[in-house]
């Protein structure tokens, strides 16, 4: 099977919207597709030819990219019976969603059984890896599956192969499970450092230099919580979404540990305290604001 020229990408989010655009700038052709007219017009402008409906954006496309919240949103497209009948022998379902492994086997083998391949391929990095072409894929999918689609993915950023298909998902999962937790512990942490007296920049400083770093203390506290931005643009229903995801996985493996049993709950209570719209890293604000007396974070 020969590489893919043509490329059906639905969901042009914060994420999906600059990874269309780079698709299209390395010269594939793409066909994007979203709910909001407002993202569709947004990719429109950057030059990608978009349409009014998921069917018109696969029919013809070597390869349909996913970028969806969910996997209800992903099931939801690929049920439709528009879209069925819009997608050719042949092609390719890329999943780049945040999706429940589960569910991606399930849909993996139906369509197979219409020889169409579906490869999973979640991503981490954020909106600025999106936009700069470097974000990390942990793909799921037949070794041969994951060559053909190489140099388009690598457009997106570095490629890396988790196993069969279903693996990346589950490896999305719980790597925000674990980005989560040790979000939530820096918070506390550095909530009791600064009752001590200790100066939070300091703090994050000392601890990217020592055994407690993290990506939460090189990225997220410095450059969001820190400024008191909060604005990573990665929503914190997402992350309670696939830390979710990680731990019925691990229920369902007969693996669910008492550490992210805890730590989901608590995410959760913070999703029930915080607007639908609130940043993932505003669980350090919602950490530190429990305590009353206590003065806002600043640099």
């Amino acid at each position: 099977m020969s590489e893919p020229s043509s490329v059906a990408f639905i969901g042009l989010g914060n994420m999906g919207a600059p990874m269309s655009l780079r698709l299209l700038r390395a010269g594939y052709a793409v066909t994007g597709f979203d709910l909001s007219p407002g993202a569709r017009a947004a990719v429109a402008a950057g030059g990608a030819r978009t349409v009014e409906t998921a069917a018109e954006a696969v029919r013809g496309a070597d390869v349909v990219i996913l970028m969806l919240p969910s996997s209800q949103a992903v099931e939801a497209v690929l049920g439709d019976p528009a879209v069925g009948e819009a997608l050719a022998a042949g092609s390719t379902v890329l999943d780049m969603s945040s999706s429940d492994p589960l569910s991606t086997r399930r849909l993996a083998n139906g369509l197979a059984n219409r020889d169409i391949t579906l490869v999973d391929a979640p991503v981490s990095g954020g909106v600025e890896g999106a936009q700069n072409g470097t974000l990390t894929i942990m793909v799921g999918g037949a070794a041969g599956d994951v060559d053909r689609l190489a140099a388009l993915l690598e457009t997106m950023g570095t490629v890396r192969r988790a196993g069969p298909v279903g693996a990346g998902h589950a490896l999305k999962a719980i790597n925000n499970l674990l980005s989560a937790t040790h979000l939530l512990a820096t918070a506390e942490g550095v909530l009791a450092g600064e009752r001590f007296g200790l100066d939070p920049a300091i703090m994050v400083e000392l601890i990217n230099a020592a055994s407690g770093r993290s990506g939460s203390t090189d990225n997220k506290f410095p450059n969001f919580v820190l400024p008191g931005t909060y604005d990573s643009g990665f929503g914190m229903n997402l992350m309670v979404k696939d830390m979710r995801i990680a731990v019925h996985l691990a229920r369902r493996l007969g693996v669910a540990g008492p550490l992210a049993e805890s730590a989901v709950a608590v995410w959760e209570r913070a999703l029930e305290d915080l607007p639908e719209t609130a940043d993932h890293t505003e669980i350090a604000r919602w950490t530190f604001e429990r305590t009353a007396d206590r003065q806002p974070v600043t640099k």
